[in-house]
């Protein structure tokens, strides 16, 4: 953590005009990569593959592409082709010097989208997703046939290794294809993975009928086809209909349909939807806005939700069902699975990630459009309508009941847990803007109730780690007195007895050691809330600190840092005061006085949370994943080891 951040000045150096910094596209690209595909980790990796993906989908929904390929390759490299237009090579009238395929690749805010005269509805908007791409990868290759010519670029880091170059005839051929590999310097060992990538391919494929997406790859992982071909006439309904194809549900056939928004509302796209309800498994929705993925919902969802309840509600009306009135979206979520993909003119997305739609006429657009469509689909099968309000009537039923049952009040966890070591509570009356830290032992809770804020800050210390509910026997969950204290002090219930409702703080932070003993406690506190608390999770409200491993002091200058990297990096390069740097290790949260924790892991103003999330293409993949990794069954993680084995090339130890 930089003195930036707790307000320090530098010391013994000039700070003037020439301290400033102006730093190229692909510099600024290269050392802020979080900005532009939301970090360095698994998921920004694979989303520069969506982000050449995307183009070409934003291709065949305008009409120019019928097919899209994706490989990869056995050295780690990834080509997108595709039968488009292909990008133009000309020279750019702004810059006749560099070819309008350069300016896209190595100029961020450059791209064909911002007008709406090449394609009417896009997923790139900014003009920055190929030059980010090639600004983190050490290599990329683009070829474009096009006018019956084919031409090639390459480039390195973002920057161009050779000219434009016209390759020979390509009469047969037309479209774009993009090879890169992604930076080792800016990904470390993280490597692309076959079925991630594959299920993404599957995915844009059912959102988009009119296109047929083509797979390969050189790199198997045991699960993943080397070669597949997918296109769905049936869209969203045929991926529903696949997802639940083992699933009992209470409709025969989902609500599914698409509505043309030019004629209906005089303006580009549409929207396609497809839903249906199950008590075989928990509900989830997975929506998109011109093929992009937004994990975080946003306006189209919004509107999709609205005239589902409406519907259900003037339905339940109409056939005299008094009870219907109580149904909330919470009731509807619950087993209720959903798909929803709006198509729409220069939509606005909260980031460049593009994870949560704010493009405020989405909302009633897709409310009106699914609307009444709904209400024909309910009055054409009762069937299936009666099977459905019945269960969401339950469903109400059983969270109003819960919510007369709340099993503990603020004052009562805290009159129980008022034990050595147990929870510190805060002073506020409101859940709003609370905290509660579950830390790692009684040193580090003595540390914690220094360095909190007591008006919204509390603490529970946990005696070393807690049980593993995947690996232990069911009758021991409810007898553990670790896992008992932890509800009492959240005031929730486990399972199917958790209410979102009761729960007594905003945030739930997991702040335990720098060291391997205590990212194994995390793992253990997470698998708990995954499998008892999910909704919690799902709602944003559990986070990681990120407390530091060494404090280097230079003279009157002290820095946190978090890694040995890191250390190393100050360690040569220096502090900026005068004389030798001392360096401290933080052996545990123990060891940290109270300004220290404060400084780096408590006080919002300094420090930095990990918000805990589930990203998953495939709807169960994360809850396979954990059972395999904390269940009973040993040899699931010895093959899972062996399967991912030859993906590890470095551990630091």
């Amino acid at each position: 953590m930089s003195d930036l951040l707790s307000g320090a000045q530098p010391s013994g150096n000039e700070y003037d005009a020439s301290s400033i910094q102006v730093l190229e596209d692909m510099e600024h690209v290269r050392l802020r990569p979080g900005m532009y595909i939301g970090g360095k980790d698994d998921r920004a990796l694979h989303h520069m593959v969506a982000e050449i993906v995307d183009n070409s989908m934003d291709e065949a929904v305008a009409g120019h592409a019928t097919w899209i390929e994706v490989e990869l390759h056995e050295n780690g490299h990834v080509t997108v082709r595709d039968n488009g237009r292909g990008i133009p090579t000309d020279p750019h009238p702004k810059d006749p010097a560099k070819s309008a395929l350069e300016i896209i690749f190595c100029t961020l805010n450059a791209g064909g989208k911002f007008s709406g005269d090449s394609y009417e509805t896009s997923g790139g908007l900014h003009g920055v997703g190929s030059s980010v791409v090639n600004a983190l990868s050490d290599h990329l290759r683009v070829e474009v046939a096009r006018n019956r010519e084919l031409y090639a670029m390459e480039f390195s880091r973002g920057i161009p290794q050779a000219p434009l170059a016209k390759i020979g005839a390509a009469p047969n051929r037309r479209g774009t294809s993009v090879t890169f590999h992604p930076d080792p310097e800016i990904f470390g060992a993280l490597k692309l993975r076959p079925a991630r990538l594959f299920a993404m391919a599957r995915s844009k494929a059912y959102l988009f009928s009119g296109v047929e997406i083509r797979w390969k790859t050189a790199l198997t992982d045991g699960d993943t086809p080397p070669e597949a071909t997918f296109h769905f006439p049936g869209g969203l309904s045929d991926y529903l209909n696949e997802t639940l194809s083992k699933a009992s549900t209470y409709a025969e056939a989902p609500f599914g349909g698409s509505v043309d928004f030019k004629e209906k509302f005089g303006q580009p796209g549409k929207v396609e939807w497809a839903i249906n309800w199950t008590p075989s498994r928990d509900g989830f929705i997975q929506s998109y806005c011109n093929t992009i993925p937004t994990p975080e919902g946003g306006t189209h969802e919004a509107g999709f939700w609205s005239a589902i309840l409406k519907g259900i509600k003037a339905y339940g009306e109409l056939v005299g069902n008094k009870k219907a009135g109580t149904i909330t979206r919470e009731d509807l979520i619950t087993g209720g699975c959903a798909l929803v993909s709006c198509f729409i003119r220069e939509p606005e997305f909260v980031g460049q990630t593009k994870d949560r739609l704010a493009t405020v006429d989405a909302q009633r657009m897709v409310e009106n459009a699914v609307r009444d469509h709904f209400d024909n689909w309910l009055a054409a099968d009762t069937k299936s309508a009666g099977a459905i309000l019945d269960f969401l009537v339950l469903r109400a039923e059983e969270r109003l009941r819960r919510r007369q049952e709340k099993e503990t009040a603020r004052k009562t966890a805290t009159k129980k847990l008022r034990l050595p070591g147990k929870l510190t509570d805060c002073t506020s009356k409101s859940r709003e803007g609370t905290e509660l830290f579950i830390v790692e032992g009684d040193s580090a809770g003595g540390s914690g109730k220094g360095a909190r804020n007591r008006v919204n800050q509390a603490l529970l210390p946990l005696k070393g780690k807690i049980l593993n509910v995947l690996g232990a026997a069911s009758g021991k969950l409810n007898t553990n007195a670790e896992i008992n204290d932890l509800c009492e002090a959240l005031g929730v219930g486990m399972g199917s007895k958790f209410n979102l409702d009761d729960l007594r703080y905003d945030k739930i932070i997991i702040m335990t050691d720098a060291d391997v003993d205590g990212a194994h406690i995390a793992a253990l506190l997470m698998t708990f809330f995954f499998t008892q608390m999910r909704p919690m999770i799902d709602n944003g409200h559990l986070y990681l600190a990120c407390p530091p491993l060494y404090r280097l002091t230079q003279g009157a200058r002290r820095v946190y840092v978090a890694d040995d990297a890191e250390k190393n990096r100050l360690l040569e390069t220096g502090l900026g005061g005068k004389g030798k740097i001392d360096v401290q290790r933080f052996k545990g949260l123990g060891e940290m006085d109270a300004k220290d924790l404060k400084e780096t892991t408590m006080d919002p103003a300094t420090r930095k949370l990990i918000r805990v999330s589930v990203d998953e293409d495939i709807p169960g993949e994360t809850g396979d994943l954990v059972e395999r990794l904390m269940g009973k069954k040993p040899e699931l993680r010895f093959q899972y080891i062996q399967d991912n084995a030859r993906f590890v090339e470095e551990l630091d130890v």
